[in-house]
């Protein structure tokens, strides 16, 4: 292979000592001691390997290689922040491949038509402030300067705060914005975060598809009473009815077919006690699927189900959406690149659906995009259990090296 194992290993294992939680998972949340800790390593790497770095408004680093022309550029990459303990390889396994890449174009000598962008990028998950994919949000002009006074972390301090005390300034946050005509192409190679390619012993996932996602909240009020004074037959009870609705939204989640899935996550029942039949209860619903009309088809059963079981319970019932947000399909020229590049290299490949959100997923707002998975051990992610073989990690490095080459036409 081309590519250099022992740095790939060493770069995820350097990236992995900035951490708040050794010992017990990742923990890297955005514009903390363990950001610039890691932020410091790959500018440093990035210089390194010949690039000119610098950081744009938003804190994505940014280590650019110049082609022959100035714009459009192809930006690879990915998020080198983490959940709470989480594992080494979310995000910083699509840095490490931008990191990589650099080094053989230098090594090689290599001089694209098009300028090439290694990006790193901040916020993804969104541990620390809520929301996520903020560095790839602000790119598209979806991150307005209120916004960063609105969202806030755990001790209340707002984005706005923490962009300041870190060196950025919130009200230049509009010079992150990346226009449409200046992107050729992004690239983000991924860990699967799933079973799928493991299971089907596979090299390679070319995402065709990144799900839509539709996540609402269930409101359900009844009727306080005595748990023993009331007959079963004069109670409107909330916790009945959502259980009947809850017990049938997998069904209709296998019933639409094609991926989709649905998930109940939170449930709360008020006020919460064993002698009291519940006032109020909600709970969310998190539906994914490739089709919107199958996620509109699952809404409208959940919906459906609520209003005939409320009415013969005696109780009422709202919605609220808190996530809307369509599937996206992912660019045939860049699949059709990965799907000849895996082949030539000999691996072994799966076209696949990701059901996760990713930065990938809002880059498609401004320019084609393609998305790259390898293996997950046992499908485990966001957890200290998080593992990709760094043989397999390789193998698509492998691949988006030779995909950014075609794309910025390398000599």
């Amino acid at each position: 292979m081309k590519t250099n194992l022992a740095r790939i290993k060493n770069d995820i294992e350097q990236l992995s000592k900035f951490n708040a939680t050794p010992g017990k998972g990742l923990t890297r949340m955005t514009f903390t001691k363990e950001d610039r800790g890691a932020r410091e390593y790959l500018k440093e790497q990035m210089r390194q390997a010949g690039l000119e770095v610098f950081e744009d408004a938003a804190g994505t680093i940014v280590g650019r290689l110049e082609g022959e022309i100035d714009s459009p550029v192809v930006m690879i990459g990915s998020h080198y922040d983490s959940v709470k303990n989480g594992g080494n390889f979310d995000g910083p396994a699509g840095v490490v491949t931008g990191l990589e890449i650099a080094r053989l174009m230098k090594d090689n000598n290599l001089k694209p038509k098009y300028p090439v962008e290694f990006i790193a990028m901040i916020e993804e998950e969104g541990t620390r402030f809520g929301g996520g994919l903020f560095a790839s949000r602000a790119m598209v002009g979806d991150v307005t300067r209120e916004s960063l006074d609105t969202f806030k972390d755990s001790q209340g301090i707002s984005i706005a705060e923490a962009m300041k005390e870190f060196g950025f300034d919130p009200d230049k946050i509009h010079e992150a914005v990346r226009k449409p005509e200046d992107v050729k192409a992004f690239l983000e190679l991924h860990i699967e975060q799933g079973p799928i390619l493991e299971a089907h012993g596979k090299d390679i996932g070319v995402v065709e598809y990144i799900v839509g996602i539709n996540e609402i909240q269930v409101i359900v009020k009844g009727r306080p009473d005595h748990a023993g004074t009331t007959p079963m037959t004069m109670r409107a009870d909330p916790l009945d009815t959502s259980s009947k609705v809850i017990s049938k939204i997998s069904t209709f989640a296998k019933e639409a077919g094609e991926g989709t899935v649905a998930t109940v996550g939170i449930l709360t029942v008020l006020p919460g006690a064993a002698n009291i039949v519940p006032a109020e209860v909600s709970f969310t619903v998190d539906i994914r699927s490739k089709k919107a009309e199958l996620i509109k088809q699952v809404r409208k059963n959940i919906e459906d189900s609520l209003e005939e079981i409320s009415k013969l319970n005696g109780v009422q019932y709202t919605t609220i959406d808190l996530l809307n947000v369509p599937p996206v399909k992912l660019a045939d020229d860049i699949i059709d690149k990965l799907n000849k590049y895996s082949d030539n290299l000999g691996f072994k490949k799966e076209l696949m659906l990701s059901g996760a959100g990713h930065d990938a997923m809002v880059m498609t707002k401004i320019t084609d995009v393609g998305l790259i998975f390898v293996p997950s051990k046992a499908g485990r992610s966001h957890c200290p259990e998080e593992w990709t073989d760094y043989e397999d990690l390789q193998k698509g490095i492998e691949v988006a090296y030779e995909t950014i080459k075609d794309i910025a036409e390398v000599k």
